[in-house]
């Protein structure tokens, strides 16, 4: 065991100098993406695509892939250059834009895409063993080149990075083998082939996998010298390097092969080169390093997603070995290769692992999209790209997954809106900001300069209030009323002024409106520093008048000393001014809100000023499913029919609930009070000159019940 140890310190390294040593920009990003990216649907797939699609439906194929991968590649090096991204690759970079939720959305298939990827190119391996040794069995050598590939991963990446480049040198000589194949050229090329076995999309589909080894680099992110630097460049020349390879390898297979030969023979290339068993060797090579970079950077992307809380048993998965290794990461992915292997085939993973990378490099596409779009000066990237290539990868993106196979995408995106809510319920916590908050503001900036360009019509009112608050400490009685009132589109503004204990009033103030922002609506709140509260409730009203969310409804309870009095009349004054209707609550001390169930609307058949009553009125009637009377008096018996038939009239033109009731009641206002049907709240129009606030107090005492005395602003029409 002691020798064991010392065997793992020489190949991998322990302890803080290896921690240290990074990886440059060749062998951290370019080699990993090139050994990737040429790996088993080169050798096994790129011949059966020709004899489908043809020479040039190849090359069309080859492109649309390329050019998926390449704009993913040139929004990837845009991100890279402006922010520091840490381990994880893609997920890094869209957990730092869109928060860890989207990037455990994302993150999650993601790390199944690249350990099904490992799995695929072992079964590829395993293919091309049997095929030179046909009497070993397939399962067992999969499973014993799985566990030498665990291995090594296990035992460093720095090792695993020594043995590709053996590997990268065998994959070349093959390539040159092949190119300079002896065998017969054909003296016609067929450029369009009539796709036998499959059509388009699908032979699409099965070969994309050869060109997602982009990741593979970016996955290292957390063991680069230089990220910003390395990832851009790497990525890309890997993207041209490969798809001229592609293309070359791609008309030699139509010159020296016939449309059957390289449909039926996926050992083609091997019998074709110029020394077959060099191809044989760069088979193996190849798809040995592909999944061996896979296994190196799925883990990585485990063990970010684990250290940042998205995975279960993270604890477990975060942890690293002294030498910087993501060990019990490796293992546990590895494990999940060997079940693959058991029940995978290779054109089933490579449909589903192309569905896996078209949904990551969309998101990640959009990522950079959506900060373009945002114009924000924290978006600098020393690496820029047009808007248009983002948007472009991003569709592109979506529509390949909807033409391959348009259920299994509609299962993803529902699979990814999933763990995005699951994740979004437990509150996870990024020591990092995101842009989310200001991609809303954003959008809503551009909704208000928008909506600046209309008119404000009554058809889209909702009610939207302004809420002096005197003291927060103390003030919290009508919250459930506001509630009711604003719930669900409506919104909030509250405010207090003060001059002493600013910050403390500031807390207390959040904290009052907690539970409202924990329903939905929208609050905000401020303080304002002055020394007299009518002048900075002024300060607030002109202030507000020229914003584009502005309220429409002042909001005020009426309380039992009369020296406030006047303080109430300033403000409904002021509101009047700005064009802002005015709500004046009188809770009743002892009945409250009652069963928060019937409403009484009082109208007078001739008042203009019914309009916010009766929205109001919609408001509660809704929020406590109960049911709404309109109630009007009737000086004269003979007053009665004609007072109905308004009631009924109004009622129809309203569009009111069908279960409201009509009250005619005969005699004076006070009267009428006292024989008013019982009701959890009743509300009351506000004559336009000053207001006596002891008759309300009154009107409350004698109706018994709590009371809303409402004044429209005239921009309200419950008729709309």
């Amino acid at each position: 065991m002691p020798q064991l140890k010392a065997l793992f310190a020489r190949l991998g390294g322990t302890g803080k100098d290896v921690k240290n040593r990074k990886f440059g920009t060749f062998g951290g990003v370019f080699a990993p993406d090139v050994l990737t990216i040429l790996g088993v649907i080169m050798y096994l797939r790129l011949g059966w695509v020709v004899g489908n699609a043809g020479f040039l439906g190849t090359v069309l194929i080859i492109v649309l892939a390329k050019t998926v991968t390449l704009f993913t590649g040139l929004s990837m090096s845009s991100m890279t250059t402006n922010i520091k991204i840490g381990a994880g690759g893609a997920y890094s970079i869209i957990s730092k834009s869109l928060g860890l939720e989207a990037g455990g959305s994302i993150g999650i298939p993601l790390y199944i895409a690249q350990t099904l990827s490992a799995a695929l190119y072992l079964i590829g391996f395993s293919a091309v063993w049997v095929y030179v040794f046909p009497d070993h069995n397939f399962l067992l050598v999969a499973s014993t080149a799985w566990l030498l590939l665990l291995v090594a991963s296990y035992i460093s990446a720095h090792f695993a990075i020594k043995i590709q480049y053996f590997i990268m040198v065998i994959i070349g000589v093959s390539i040159v083998s092949f190119l300079f194949s002896p065998a017969q050229t054909s003296d016609s090329v067929v450029l369009v082939g009539k796709f036998e076995n499959a059509g388009f999309w699908k032979v699409f589909a099965i070969f994309f996998p050869a060109v997602t080894g982009i990741m593979a680099g970016a996955n290292m992110s957390g063991d680069l010298q230089n990220p910003r630097r390395s990832i851009p460049k790497g990525t890309l020349n890997a993207i041209w390097v490969t798809m001229i390879i592609y293309i070359v390898m791609a008309y030699v297979a139509s010159r020296v092969a016939t449309m059957a030969e390289l449909r039926t023979d996926e050992m083609i290339m091997v019998k074709k080169a110029f020394w077959g068993p060099v191809v044989i060797a760069g088979i193996m090579g190849s798809t040995l390093s592909s999944a061996l970079g896979s296994m190196l950077g799925a883990p990585r992307i485990l063990q970010a997603l684990a250290a940042q809380r998205t995975v279960p048993f993270h604890t477990f998965f975060k942890q690293k070995a002294a030498n910087n290794e993501p060990r019990n990461a490796i293992i546990f992915t590895g494990i999940i290769i060997e079940i693959a292997l058991v029940l995978g085939n290779l054109d089933f993973l490579a449909s589903l692992i192309t569905m896996f990378f078209l949904i990551t490099y969309g998101m990640l596409n959009w990522v950079v999209f959506i900060e373009q779009s945002m114009k924000i000066i924290s978006f600098r990237p020393s690496f820029r790209v047009p808007r248009i290539v983002p948007l472009l990868g991003g569709l592109g993106c979506l529509f390949m997954m909807f033409l391959i196979d348009p259920i299994f995408s509609v299962a993803a995106l529902v699979i990814i809106i999933f763990i995005y809510v699951s994740l979004a319920r437990r509150g996870l916590k990024s020591r990092y900001g995101d842009i989310r908050g200001g991609m809303f503001v954003a959008l809503a900036e551009r909704a208000s300069r928008l909506a600046a360009k209309f008119p404000d019509h009554p058809l889209t009112w909702k009610p939207d209030l302004l809420v002096p608050v005197e003291d927060p400490r103390v003030w919290g009685g009508p919250l459930l009323f506001i509630r009711n009132v604003t719930y669900p589109a409506g919104s909030m503004f509250a405010f207090t002024v003060n001059t002493q204990e600013v910050e403390p009033i500031r807390e207390s103030l959040s904290l009052l409106l907690e539970p409202l922002a924990k329903e939905g609506i929208l609050v905000s709140s401020a303080v304002i520093e002055d020394d007299d509260f009518l002048r900075g409730a002024g300060h607030v009203l002109q202030t507000l008048e020229g914003g584009a969310l502005r309220p429409n409804t002042l909001f005020l309870t009426l309380g039992d000393d009369p020296q406030k009095d006047s303080m109430l009349n300033e403000l409904i004054s002021q509101a009047t001014r700005h064009g802002i209707g005015s709500i004046i609550l009188r809770q009743h001390p002892r009945m409250a809100f009652g069963m928060q169930k019937d409403v009484n609307l009082w109208l007078r058949d001739k008042s203009p000023n019914w309009h916010l009553a009766m929205l109001i009125s919609l408001q509660l009637q809704a929020n406590w499913a109960g049911r709404i009377n309109l109630v009007t008096v009737a000086e004269n018996a003979d007053d009665v029919p004609r007072l109905n038939r308004f009631l009924e009239r109004l009622t129809d033109t309203a569009r009111l609930p069908a279960e409201t009731e009509f009250h005619v009641l005969t005699g004076s206002l006070k009267t009428a009070l006292k024989k008013a049907p019982r009701a959890d709240v009743n509300m009351f129009g506000l004559a336009p000159q000053k207001i006596n606030f002891k008759s309300l107090r009154d009107m409350t005492e004698a109706i018994q019940s709590s009371c809303v005395f409402v004044r429209d602003s005239g921009k309200e029409n419950a008729l709309v």
